[in-house]
């Protein structure tokens, strides 16, 4: 089925959010076959001009799947067979409206609460009651969900949600959801993609659409929390532009897509050093994709569907292999137990990647 959706892959199950037969269902498969234990309706299709179908990724915890449509629909469903616990159009119950681009927040866990980036006017972030679905808190607001991922960071020794929204970055209570702080970050169409990035206690957000880098200090003062840039790298000289792609950051080195241009078609793979913003190396014209780390190498997909192993060093691009094994992909691919995981709008594969 269609959609955008990434693969997680818990106590031997492999779950994702797929579109077909005018719905978006919740697919359970064993991670040693493939074969289907259990799919299920968590809403009618979701038509949009980027892509149909769901953009979120599920999690699981405590025995429930959290999936987050494409309207925004936050539903629970029990991962023994599928169930649906609850379910809450968030979007509807806070008076905003669908990101251009449909919503693509991945649910986060944070003790008992489920927590997603909504965007609506008085609730940019919202957080659930895991058991029951019950509003616990809102946060933010007056600006655009963006297409960016709630995550929980340590930041100047205190944990905090941190929330790239369309707009701004925020920092969060957890328990409460009491703002912290805030930084202005405003790109074109509010294209706010990657997942925010913590190292050595300051915070790295990056953005596409032409746009860059920056390496935040987030420290407490007086009364609230005072916000400082360590480096700046913006513009079209930038040493990062993640257009929808999360950064890897391994041994203090960001490995990452630096896309040129306005969503253009140019997209360099670069390697930087995190606390300075040095580029240690670029292998210009790469092509877009998705990226994850194992065993000091990045397993690469790229929207060609092609797997590219490389290794991970800042010394400069060294390619280990490449292979075509897809149609054509934007989701994310996933790592477990030294299988990988990955798909299309077509199909889902596993692939045996451990040493031999």
């Amino acid at each position: 089925g269609t959609g955008m959706s990434g693969l997680v892959i818990s106590q031997g199950t492999v779950y994702t959010l797929v579109q077909r037969d005018g719905k978006q269902w919740a697919v359970a498969l064993n991670a040693a076959d493939g074969k289907t234990r259990w799919q299920t309706a968590v809403s009618s299709a979701f038509k949009n001009q980027m892509g149909d179908g769901p953009r979120a990724t599920p999690i699981v915890s405590n025995g429930k799947l959290y999936v987050f449509t494409g309207e925004g629909i936050l539903s629970a469903l029990s991962v023994k067979d599928g169930s649906v616990l609850w379910s809450n159009n968030t979007v509807q119950q806070h008076k905003g409206k669908v990101a251009d681009y449909g919503m693509a927040s991945s649910p986060l866990i944070v003790g008992d609460l489920v927590i997603v980036t909504v965007g609506a006017p008085t609730a940019t972030v919202a957080a659930y009651q895991c058991q029951t679905g019950q509003l616990a808190w809102t946060a933010g607001e007056q600006t655009t969900a963006g297409y960016s991922s709630a995550t929980l960071l340590q930041l100047a020794d205190y944990r905090q949600i941190v929330v790239f929204a369309g707009g701004e970055a925020i920092g969060v209570e957890p328990k409460t959801g009491k703002p912290l702080w805030r930084y202005p970050y405003v790109t074109d169409y509010d294209c706010n993609i990657a997942t925010p990035l913590v190292h050595q206690g300051n915070l790295f957000l990056s953005s596409g659409e032409n746009h860059g880098s920056v390496m935040l200090a987030v420290k407490p003062a007086a009364s609230d929390f005072q916000v400082t840039e360590k480096w700046v790298s913006h513009g079209a000289a930038s040493v990062m532009r993640n257009e929808w792609q999360t950064s890897i950051l391994l041994g203090g080195y960001l490995y990452g897509f630096d896309n040129v241009g306005s969503a253009g078609p140019v997209t360099h793979l670069t390697c930087v050093e995190a606390a300075s913003g040095k580029r240690m190396w670029r292998e210009t014209r790469f092509g877009k994709g998705n990226l994850i780390a194992a065993d000091g190498k990045l397993f690469i997909t790229t929207v060609k569907g092609e797997l590219v192993v490389v290794q991970a060093t800042p010394t400069g691009y060294k390619e280990l292999g490449r292979s075509v094994v897809m149609r054509r992909t934007r989701q994310a691919p996933a790592i477990s137990h030294g299988f990988l995981y990955l798909r299309d709008d077509q199909n889902i594969l596993c692939l045996d990647v451990r040493k031999r």
